[in-house]
């Protein structure tokens, strides 16, 4: 941008965050920094902390992984980058997306594993305890 003329297009840079290729996500997973979210399954938050307003990240379902009984107080937004996840309203694949409205629940499970983008507006509230590994 030139600040003599007017007519030129602002430049702006400003902090982002940018993943590319994320339909071939299984690509990078590696190099994605994940954390401990319930045994058998990964987070990589790109904002929000999951306990206080909204929240986009990335989940990791290990084969077989579950995440148990859960309350959606805001809209939750789930799209399967790899794999397919099933949950009480059927299975849904790499490619989908689903759409969860306030005041639904349910259960999720991966038998082969999957990469989910969840954007949540808010945090979602657990209706049943995390299973111990011996139980």
């Amino acid at each position: 941008m030139n600040p003599d003329d007017p007519s030129s297009p602002p430049s702006f840079t400003f902090p982002h965050f940018e993943l590319k290729d994320i339909f071939n996500i299984l690509a990078q997973e590696e190099d994605i920094p994940w954390s401990y979210f319930r045994d058998g399954v990964d987070i990589y938050r790109f904002y929000g902390d999951g306990i206080t307003g909204p929240t986009a990240a990335l989940i990791r379902f290990r084969k077989e992984a579950r995440v148990p009984m859960h309350l959606h107080e805001g809209w939750e937004h789930i799209l399967v980058l790899a794999g397919s996840q099933r949950d009480q309203n059927g299975i849904i694949h790499a490619g989908s997306l689903r759409i969860h409205p306030p005041g639904t629940y349910h259960s999720v499970v991966s038998e082969a594993g999957c990469i989910v983008l969840a954007i949540y507006e808010k945090p979602v509230r657990f209706m049943e305890r995390p299973l111990k590994p011996d139980e």
